[in-house]
């Protein structure tokens, strides 16, 4: 396996790159690479000292001068900061958004040399690029892989940080995938990223969306400026073709909107329902039948392409016809996909619906709010002889407002509730849980609080019958806790294949 390394590009004059970005060269310099960690910085590179929510990046640029750096990237606030440095500057007004134009300049534009896919939406994001990556690999394509679980380069894997990477960090994985023979790659795109611009400038191929549902209000002020941020994928400057799920509200008016601006194929993707009116030139796909794993996608032009996927719940149905819907807006036709995916497509994906044991059957899946909550229980109860068992909770930090929605939602689909601990970071764990416990209460339906996730998990396997399910959620693939700022080793997959052997040994000498 290639072991993944920054990228370095043609060697590069700030004076060029000012042109490039729309900045000031102060001074001469020539680099080959960029970062925004001074820690990371190589001898010729470019720092990009960016403004932060605490400490400006430009009080790090002494110790990147002291690792070599040639110039420093930053903006009027962080000049005043680096003056005494006597090192060259690249001003501008906006480091973050020159970010990722300095870094794709350097690197000789990676983008444009693969088929680029990203996906967003609130739920769905991951197995969806997992989908449309398998998809892409039977077709013959040398896909990579770029999400919330891990990062797949040719033939590197690297650990993932974050849901869509930052900009310098994506523009040298871009290079390193084209130069390593990599033909397409598949993103996950996040609303943070999108906001603040992450992605930029890469303009992909297709770009799908799947939903919107409450979420990350943390971060966004209102449900129309999370929309916003995830819309703002849809425009010429982001993307080519399109294909947008109308199941929802929201859906529903991205189509409009992306109908009209976009240079390429506008698709819409009804599931649940038919496509509805469509704007002049959409192309219009439908779910048409939906037996267990099988369905079949429809167009009003008379396309059909039969899938199928062992992925459970209708939600995974569309996912797997949103990533097929991608291929073929990408211009694959449905024969193609036909026959290199005669047994349809269920990539394994750490963390969602992911399953540990059949007796009791154990879940762990990364629904981490209500909508998924209660697509993931629905997914699992047609199936479930005894009892659906649900074990919850709410991360700190993040959108305070969906937690008694969230208790609301297990306790109304769920036989027996556990909340516990997600990632409190630095919140009150207690006060977390009874805002969560508030939402559950009223409904009839058991509730055990048990603050350690550990234990939680240990006793609902401890205490489930053979044909009960258990649904581990909001945590999926992560395995690592944050509480009070320390980072504890917690793995949900772990935990319950320790609690099963326990009870396995149990079982054996009763």
């Amino acid at each position: 396996m290639a072991e993944y390394r920054r990228q370095s590009g043609t060697p590069t004059s700030i004076a060029h790159l000012a042109g490039e970005v729309g900045g000031r060269a102060r001074g001469d310099a020539v680099v080959e690479s960029v970062t925004a960690d001074s820690r990371a910085v190589r001898p010729g590179d470019l720092f990009a000292a960016l403004p932060g929510a605490h400490v400006h990046g430009a009080r790090f640029a002494a110790a990147a001068a002291e690792r070599g750096a040639g110039a420093v990237m930053t903006d009027s606030e962080g000049v005043a900061l680096v003056e005494g440095l006597g090192i060259p500057l690249l001003v501008v007004d906006s480091p973050a958004s020159a970010l990722g134009r300095a870094a794709a300049a350097i690197l000789g534009e990676p983008a444009s040399q693969l088929d680029a896919y990203a996906i967003t939406g609130t739920n769905g994001k991951t197995t969806t690029a997992y989908m449309l990556d398998s998809i892409l690999a039977a077709l013959g394509r040398r896909s990579g892989l770029i999400g919330t679980v891990e990062i797949r380069l040719a033939d590197a894997v690297v650990p993932a940080r974050l849901t869509t990477p930052m900009p310098d960090e994506l523009q040298s994985y871009l290079a390193f995938h084209a130069r390593a023979g990599g033909t397409d790659v598949v993103m996950e795109a996040s609303s943070h990223a999108l906001a603040q611009r992450r992605t930029d400038p890469v303009r992909f191929s297709v770009a799908g969306f799947a939903n919107l549902t409450q979420d990350h209000l943390d971060f966004h002020s209102s449900m129309e400026e999370y929309y916003r941020a995830k819309a703002s994928l849809f425009t010429p400057e982001r993307c080519r073709h399109a294909v947008v799920n109308v199941d929802g509200r929201w859906g529903r008016r991205l189509l409009a909107e992306a109908a009209g601006r976009l240079p390429g194929t506008v698709a819409a993707l009804a599931v649940e329902g038919p496509c509805g009116d469509l704007p002049d030139g959409v192309v219009g796909w439908t779910v048409t039948r939906t037996a267990g794993p099988d369905f079949t996608l429809e167009s009003a032009d008379g396309r059909r392409f039969a899938m199928s996927t062992s992925l459970p719940g209708r939600f995974n149905v569309a996912n797997a016809a949103l990533a097929s819907a991608m291929a073929l807006t990408a211009g694959y036709a449905p024969d193609d996909l036909a026959r290199a995916l005669p047994d349809g497509v269920s990539p394994v994906v750490p963390g969602r619906m992911e399953t540990i044991s059949d007796r009791p059957r154990v879940v762990v899946d990364f629904a981490h709010n209500t909508g998924a909550l209660v697509e993931a229980m629905r997914a699992l109860r047609p199936s479930t002889a005894g009892r659906l068992i649900v074990l919850t909770g709410s991360a700190g930090q993040r959108d305070a407002g969906k937690r008694p929605a969230m208790g609301e939602a297990v306790a109304t689909h769920a036989d027996l509730v556990y909340i516990t601990d997600d990632d409190p970071h630095d919140e009150d764990p207690a006060a977390i849980r009874r805002e969560v416990i508030a939402g559950a209460l009223g409904h009839g339906t058991p509730v055990v609080e048990i603050a350690n996730r550990a234990e939680a998990i240990a006793r609902c396997i401890r205490e489930a019958e053979n044909g009960d399910t258990i649904l581990l959620a909001g945590r999926g693939h992560e395995t690592v806790q944050e509480v009070a700022g320390v980072p504890v080793e917690l793995d949900d997959r772990a935990e319950a294949r320790r609690a099963l052997r326990t009870r396995a040994v149990e079982e054996m000498r009763a």
